[in-house]
């Protein structure tokens, strides 16, 4: 059953060095705040995972949290590139980061894959691509029924997946609502789970659409207000354009992304 934590006791008991995390949100609902608690906790040799890695993933990199990133795509939404990660694929920059790029339908495969507790999912993509030729977790497969071929990418299974949420109630069950990804799978794909959310209610009122993530499928919930910022939360904020543009002049240089970790961080100059 979900615990209620501070983000910060969240993050020290559920979040390891040598990891493999994914903080999960498309477009909608990122946690950001809590990628931002594994910095300040200097977590590193980390596995990260996500569909779209945006800012908080090139803050991640940046910082040295990472060892490997398993993607889909990887910029700065409506911007351009994400700089920290460019600089540690081409010049090894704070460290060295293998990747494995697969498309975004094979990305979601594999949650539903490791969430349904299955070896490996098969789907239809990746024809006429070039990644099967650089990502060693492609590999096609015969149909054993048809003769059709397919291919086959393995199982996520996460040691923790975080998201963000609109609200939970006190006894750990969240509630979530607008684009809301891949979070669900994500969730019951992975050993533990937190949710950062924007508030902790009483009661969870019904809303058309929404997902309800059960206690008995997180491991801790975190009340964060405005922890997805600068991304958008559904009902309580919009996103913040201005803040991903502003990234972009921090990212592309090495000494203004130090200025700004060492002021998240609270280091002196």
């Amino acid at each position: 059953m979900a615990e209620l934590l501070s983000l910060e006791e969240a993050v020290a008991r559920l979040v390891h060095d040598g990891d493999t995390v994914a903080l999960e949100g498309f477009t909608h609902l990122i946690p950001v705040a809590a990628g931002q608690e594994i910095i300040r906790q200097r977590r590193r040799d980390l596995t990260l995972v996500r569909m779209t890695p945006d800012i908080v993933y090139d803050q991640l990199i940046g910082a040295g949290c990472a060892r490997k990133l398993i993607f889909s795509w990887g910029g700065n939404p409506g911007v351009g590139s994400l700089h920290r990660f460019r600089d540690a694929v081409q010049h090894e920059w704070p460290v060295p980061l293998e990747i494995e790029e697969h498309s975004h339908a094979g990305m979601a495969n594999r949650y539903v894959a490791g969430a349904s507790g299955l070896p490996f999912a098969v789907l239809r993509g990746y024809t006429g691509t070039d990644l099967p030729a650089q990502t060693e977790t492609i590999k096609p497969i015969t149909c054993p029924f048809t003769g059709e071929k397919l291919t086959a990418v393995p199982a996520l299974n996460p040691d923790v997946s975080i998201i963000h949420a609109q609200r939970a109630d006190r006894s750990g069950n969240v509630q979530m609502w607008g684009i809301t990804g891949v979070q669900k799978e994500a969730v019951l794909a992975a050993k533990r789970s937190l949710v950062t959310v924007e508030e902790i209610v009483d009661e969870l009122a019904p809303r058309p659409g929404a997902v309800v993530l059960p206690a008995w499928v997180v491991t801790a919930v975190a009340e964060v207000p405005g922890g997805a910022k600068p991304s958008y939360a559904a009902g309580y904020y919009e996103r913040d354009n201005a803040a991903y543009q502003a990234w972009d002049k921090i990212g592309r240089d090495r000494e203004e992304f130090t200025k700004w970790l060492n002021e998240l961080t609270g280091v002196k100059a």
